[in-house]
């Protein structure tokens, strides 16, 4: 019996430990299009995906030595080694852009939140369909040289590392929040 929508999200957890296999094409597309079901204003679609797989995760690797080596001339073999090593931690990897669209009833914050909006909608879909996934930000998101390296525009925002493939462990239980301390009544 399959879960309820309420009970899959309401149970969603972050897996950093992923492997092989890594979902096949029918699911990905799955995936993919759940992002694209983002609440979006004007219908902008203010989003792009670029997806790393197999060896353009080294390039990846790569990248982002280069861009830490940048920020930080006097960094030791193991700390270049980590960088080159961050891509590996999965098979796939989508990097969500926000494009950032010039309009005057949306502001780019809300064409930010519609894309990491789809990045959670892809995490939930992944976990539906058996894998899982783990988003990942950092200053590598704000990066200059990682944002050149990928052809990110200045104008357009690098929303965040979308790690997904097959979880290599249990979920962490997560405790329950109590709604309560979140959700208060307006009193005028």
């Amino acid at each position: 019996m399959s879960q309820s929508l309420v009970d899959l999200i309401c149970h969603r957890v972050s897996f950093p430990r992923l492997g092989l296999p890594a979902p096949d094409s029918k699911v990905l597309a799955r995936v993919y299009r759940s992002a694209l079901r983002a609440p979006d204003h004007m219908r902008l679609r203010p989003w792009r995906y670029l997806l790393v797989e197999g060896r353009a995760r080294m390039t990846l690797g790569d990248l982002f030595c280069d861009a830490a080596e940048r920020d930080d001339p006097d960094l030791t073999g193991n700390q270049r080694q980590k960088f080159r090593d961050m891509p590996m931690r999965a098979p796939v990897i989508v990097i969500a852009v926000s494009t950032n669209i010039e309009h005057p009833k949306v502001p780019v914050q809300e064409q930010v939140i519609s894309c990491g909006v789809g990045i959670g909608y892809m995490l939930l879909a992944l976990q539906a369909e058996g894998f899982g996934g783990v988003w990942r930000t950092g200053p590598l998101a704000e990066n200059s040289c990682v944002k050149d390296g990928l052809g990110i525009a200045r104008h357009e925002s690098l929303v965040g590392f979308l790690y997904l493939g097959t979880p290599e462990s249990s979920a962490k239980a997560i405790p329950d929040l109590d709604v309560d301390n979140f959700f208060k009544p307006w009193i005028p």
